[in-house]
C-alpha cells in the first residue's frame, strides 16, 4: 500500500513539475513575442516573414494584446478567488501581455499623429511633394491633377501610374495653369513622375538601376529651373515589392536598394513612393530623414485607403536629405473612391 502511495506522489510531483516546465516554456515564448511586437530589431527580426507584416499594423496589436491581456486579468483573477492563492505564471503573462499593448501604444505616441497644414508654401525655396500609389488606374488622372493643383505640388511621384495617365495629369494641370514635365519608367505596373517647370528639366538616371520586381528610378537635375542648380534635388520614385512570402527577399533588396540611394545621392536628394515597408523595416538610411517622422505624423496610415487612417499601415513615405527641413505632412484622407493608397503630401524647405 505505501509502495503505491509513493508511486502515486512521484507521479504527481513529475506531473507538477512537467505543469512548472511547461508554463515557464510558455512565459518565455510570450516573451520572446513580445520583443518581436514592440523592438523587433533588438533580435533583427523587423523584416523575417510573419513579424513584417504583423508590426505593419501596431494600432492592431495594440488592440489585440489589449484584449487578450484583459482576458487575462479576468481569469487570473477567478482562480485567485477559487483557489484561494495566485497563479503566479498567469500573473507573469498578465504583465508580458500589458507590457506588448503598453510598448506598442508608446512607439505609436511617439511617431504621432500631428495634423500638418500642407496648404501654406514657406520660403521661395520650398518645395511640395505629393506621393500617390494611383493603383494602376483606380485613381483618376482628374483626381490626381485636383490634389497636385491644390497643394501646389512641385514634385509628383505616381507609383502604378502609366505614361499615358501620366501625360493626362499633366495636361490638366497646364489647364489649371502649372506646367509640369511626366515621365514614366517601367512596362508593367510602370512608375511616373512629374516635376515642375519651375525646378527645371530631369533626365532618368537608367544607370542607377531600381528595385526588384516593380520599377523605381531615378531623376536628376538638368538645370533650366528658377532656382540654382544646386537647389534642384535629385528625385527618386520608389516601388519596392510588398512583402509576400513568395517575394521576402526581392522586398528586402527594394528597401536596401531605398538606402543605397540615401547614402549616395547627396543632401539635396528627395525620395518619395510607395515603399511597402513601415519605419520598423527599413535600413539604416544615412543622410535621410522620413518626413512623416520629423512632423510627429508618422502615426497615421495611408494603406488599405478603406480602414481608418489611424489603423492603416504607413507604408507610402517622403525621406528628405540633410539639404531639406520638413514643413509639414499629410496622409490626405478622401470620401473618393479609387486607389487602395491614400496620398502623402510634404512641404519641404532648404
Amino acid at each position: 500500500m505505501s509502495g503505491s502511495t509513493h508511486a502515486a506522489g512521484a507521479g504527481t510531483a513529475r506531473a507538477s513539475q512537467g505543469r512548472r516546465w511547461l508554463s515557464a516554456a510558455g512565459l518565455v515564448a510570450l516573451s520572446v513575442g513580445c520583443i518581436l511586437l514592440v523592438w523587433p530589431r533588438f533580435l533583427g527580426a523587423e523584416r523575417a516573414v510573419a513579424v513584417a507584416q504583423v508590426i505593419s499594423f501596431r494600432p492592431g496589436i495594440v488592440i489585440g494584446f489589449g484584449v487578450l491581456a484583459a482576458v487575462a486579468v479576468v481569469l487570473v483573477v477567478f482562480l485567485a478567488l477559487r483557489r484561494r492563492r495566485i497563479a503566479w505564471a498567469g500573473a507573469a503573462a498578465v504583465v508580458i501581455l500589458l507590457a506588448t499593448t503598453v510598448g506598442n501604444a508608446l512607439v505609436l505616441a511617439d511617431r504621432g499623429w500631428a495634423e500638418g497644414d500642407v496648404s501654406a508654401r514657406g520660403s521661395a525655396d520650398s518645395i511640395t511633394v505629393l506621393s500617390w500609389n494611383t493603383q494602376g488606374g483606380a485613381t483618376t488622372a482628374a483626381e490626381v491633377a485636383e490634389l497636385a493643383a491644390r497643394t501646389r505640388a512641385d514634385i509628383v511621384a505616381l507609383p502604378e501610374t502609366d505614361d499615358v495617365a501620366a501625360a493626362e495629369i499633366a495636361h490638366l494641370l497646364t489647364e489649371r495653369g502649372v506646367r509640369m514635365n511626366a515621365q514614366t519608367t517601367g512596362e508593367w505596373i510602370p512608375t511616373s513622375l512629374l516635376v515642375s517647370e519651375r525646378l527645371g528639366g530631369y533626365r532618368h538616371e537608367v544607370a542607377a538601376g531600381s528595385t526588384p520586381g516593380l520599377p523605381s528610378g531615378v531623376w536628376v537635375p538638368q538645370g533650366g529651373g528658377s532656382g540654382s542648380r544646386g537647389s534642384m534635388p535629385t528625385i527618386v520614385v520608389a516601388h519596392p515589392m510588398p512583402p509576400l512570402p513568395s517575394s521576402m527577399q526581392a522586398w528586402r533588396d527594394g528597401l536596401d536598394w531605398v538606402a543605397q540611394q540615401c547614402r549616395i545621392r547627396g543632401p539635396e536628394v528627395v525620395i518619395a513612393g510607395d515603399f511597402n515597408a513601415t519605419l520598423d523595416h527599413l535600413p539604416a538610411t544615412p543622410g535621410c530623414s522620413d518626413a512623416a517622422r520629423a512632423t510627429g505624423a508618422a502615426g497615421w496610415g495611408s494603406w488599405p485607403a478603406t480602414a481608418p487612417s489611424w489603423f492603416a499601415a504607413p507604408i507610402d513615405h517622403i525621406l528628405v536629405g540633410e539639404a531639406w527641413r520638413t514643413v509639414a505632412f499629410q496622409v490626405v484622407n478622401s470620401d473618393q473612391e479609387g486607389s487602395d493608397h491614400r496620398a502623402i503630401v510634404a512641404v519641404l524647405e532648404r
